[in-house]
């Protein structure tokens, strides 16, 4: 038998096809390659024939983490050649699966292989017994059956183009661009949601007919027919959990603690130099923590540094590595090495992406891969344990509901050819408009998201109150776009403000944001991610602590920070949250304001045809002069501007 105590960790980049047309096996290399930067060490591309004229092809580029050998080559199939598989991600439960699948003839240490023999036991059912963070593409012979699996929260991205009786697959959306045949036609019913979110949310893509598989759904391809399933999903896995809420502190306290430890215990098993981002923060801290109580020698720990006091936390991160006695290494950076990631944004980024933090994210990667080929990561700490400043804000709003009921009732009257509540202040407005039951915890300016549909219309039209069956029937009415909001929040049956505002980042912001940004983030630099916070059992075991724990009298994070404590003292870690930044503003109206002139010129929109030539051209010049799109209210439209630039970006880059 092989060493169990390796694993051959294929993190990667895959790709491929179920067609009835005829991509060679040179087209599919050339696709596979433009995610060289996912797996550097490796490749395979394979083409199998179908039944009625279908072909299959399968391609992986491979990031080594462990030894690179014959035996873990992709893609991989049974001893037989019924099933093929490739594979991008972990499968941490990996060795006790293998115990449980003793009947399977393993060649190799990797996990891939627990794939193939999990599926010939479990059949369909497979997703639901690994854990960790994947995306599998999986053919069987005798069923003609194409699989794509996504993990459970998201982690590892997965595409796929529905040509009707075709279907094309990938980790980024490269491959399926240099596909041929590929028409690139861009969804614009998006854009007013991707200009307001600053990204873009699985099902969904910029490309029309282009999807996302969901976290934690399997899609079945055969016969030019997609069914999909979800095997886990945030709502029933809540409702399952907090059915049986632990009502002692200590024993929850207990439990997490034992889940985090054996979660981070798992993710340390590599035969490549293995790290950790230090933040200095909770989480990132907390994380490190614990690595280190696995480790015999200092663990390996990386931050950034900003010379602008407001953004810096490099000092913080600091004092806790000194307290943890990691092997820390520190690197400042000024603005002008922020700004030539710019231009780089939309390569790695390869769908629009405006969360102006991924160029820090960059910085700390490309940091921690001069050390080490793996780095964990405390993400997931602030959406499952009520970190955000928002959770606070979404509590005052529910206290104000009431009156802002009143307020709206008495500003919508009719005053002339506008209403009275356009004229009050945009904190007000925001309260007294915020009337939609499905989209009570997204509290913004109402005044922005009629800018952002004004993006692609012409006119600041208010954004569509939708019903929950509504908007996932995709009954957008007369505009046909989607709304900016997420109007679903009755789906998750909680009527507190609080947690359904968590439950829903779990949803959205999680996976399509904060995951998306450190997968391509690493991912360019061919530095493997791990998050322990987002551990299925960490992730479900969050759902029965009672939400009293993790926000204690205003305390955000309350129960993660007293095990934090466990192991750094509290005056090295209670600050204000402060995260990764840019001065978008200055930059905007500094080094990138000619660029963002070039791309909101009325003949450079009319030849584009995406965005009204007219209105989007006046936003800008507005914004740049006046820095309130011409508005009296003072709002700042910086972060329309900055998703505007980086959506251009990467038209330019791309089409």
């Amino acid at each position: 038998m092989p060493d169990e105590g390796k694993k051959e960790q294929p993190m990667c980049g895959i790709c491929g096809y179920f067609s009835i047309n005829r991509i060679t096996e040179d087209e599919l290399r050339a696709m596979n390659d433009t995610m060289v930067h996912r797996g550097p060490d490796d490749s395979g591309v394979e083409i199998y024939p179908g039944k009625d004229g279908y072909n299959i092809g399968f391609a992986q580029r491979r990031l080594s983490i462990n030894d690179l050998s014959p035996l873990g080559h992709q893609p991989m199939s049974t001893p037989d050649g019924r099933i093929s598989v490739v594979f991008n991600g972990e499968i941490y439960n990996f060795l006790e699966l293998k115990e449980e699948l003793k009947g399977y003839p393993f060649k190799s240490t990797c996990d891939t292989e627990v794939i193939l023999a999990g599926y010939l036991k479990w059949g369909k059912s497979l997703p639901d017994h690994i854990h960790g963070m994947f995306a599998i593409a999986l053919y069987d012979r005798e069923t003609e059956d194409l699989f794509l699996i996504r993990d459970r929260i998201g982690k590892k991205p997965l595409y796929y183009w529905d040509e009707g009786e075709n279907i094309v697959f990938a980790s980024e959306l490269k491959p399926i661009m240099k596909c041929p045949g590929f028409k690139g036609e861009i969804r614009k019913s998006i854009i007013p949601r991707y200009l307001y979110q600053q990204y873009i949310n699985a099902p969904e893509s910029i490309f029309e007919n282009v999807w996302q598989v969901e976290p934690g759904q399997a899609l079945i391809f055969n016969s030019g027919k997609i069914n999909k399933y979800k095997y886990w999903d945030i709502k029933e896995a809540y409702k399952k959990n907090s059915a049986t809420q632990i009502e002692d502190y200590n024993e929850a306290k207990a439990g997490l603690k034992a889940r985090l430890q054996k979660s981070v215990a798992d993710r340390m098993i590599a035969d490549v130099p293995l790290g950790a981002f230090l933040s200095g923060g909770y989480d990132s801290s907390l994380i490190t923590a614990l690595a280190q109580e696995h480790s015999d020698t200092p663990v390996k720990t990386f931050s950034i540094g900003f010379n602008v006091p407001e953004y810096n936390e490099a000092e913080y991160a600091k004092k806790v590595a000194n307290h943890l006695g990691t092997d820390h290494t520190e690197l400042y950076i000024d603005e002008s090495e922020m700004l030539k990631l710019v231009d780089s944004i939309p390569k790695y980024y390869d769908e629009p992406f405006a969360d102006e933090s991924d160029i820090p994210t960059m910085l700390v990667c490309k940091l921690a891969r001069q050390k080490v080929t793996v780095a964990l990561s405390g993400d997931g700490g602030d959406e499952f344990f009520c970190g955000y400043n928002v959770y606070e804000h979404v509590a005052k709003a529910k206290a104000l509901d009431a009156a802002g009921g009143i307020v709206s009732a008495i500003g919508n009257i009719p005053a002339g050819s506008d209403k009275l509540i356009r004229k009050l202040p945009i904190k007000v407005q925001s309260v007294a408009e915020n009337r939609d039951p499905e989209t009570k915890t997204q509290i913004s300016s109402p005044l922005y998201i009629r800018c952002a549909h004004a993006f692609v219309t012409g006119h600041e039209q208010p954004d569509q109150r939708l019903t929950y069956e509504q908007y996932i029937n995709g009954q957008f009415g007369d505009s046909g776009l989607f709304p900016c909001k997420y109007p679903v929040e009755s789906s998750y049956g909680v009527s507190d403000w609080q947690v359904r505002r968590m439950l829903l980042d779990m949803d959205t912001y999680l996976p399509a944001d904060i995951l998306v940004k450190m997968d391509r983030a690493s991912m360019k630099y061919s530095l493997e991610c791990r998050c322990p916070i987002m551990d299925t059992s960490v992730m479900e075991y969050s759902f029965s602590i009672p939400h009293r724990f993790k926000y204690a009298d205003g305390d955000k994070k309350h129960i993660l920070k007293d095990i934090a404590y466990d192991y750094i003292p509290r005056e090295l870690l209670e600050r204000p949250k402060k995260g990764f930044s840019v001065p978008m503003d200055a930059w905007l109206r500094g080094p990138l304001r000619e660029r963002l002139l070039d791309f909101s010129n009325e003949s450079y929109l009319k030849k584009q045809g995406i965005f009204d030539p007219g209105y989007t051209s006046r936003f800008i010049r507005n914004y740049l002069e006046k820095g309130d799109a011409g508005s009296s209210t003072g709002a700042n439209f910086s972060r329309l501007s900055w998703s505007f630039l980086n959506f251009q970006q990467w038209y330019e880059e791309y089409l």
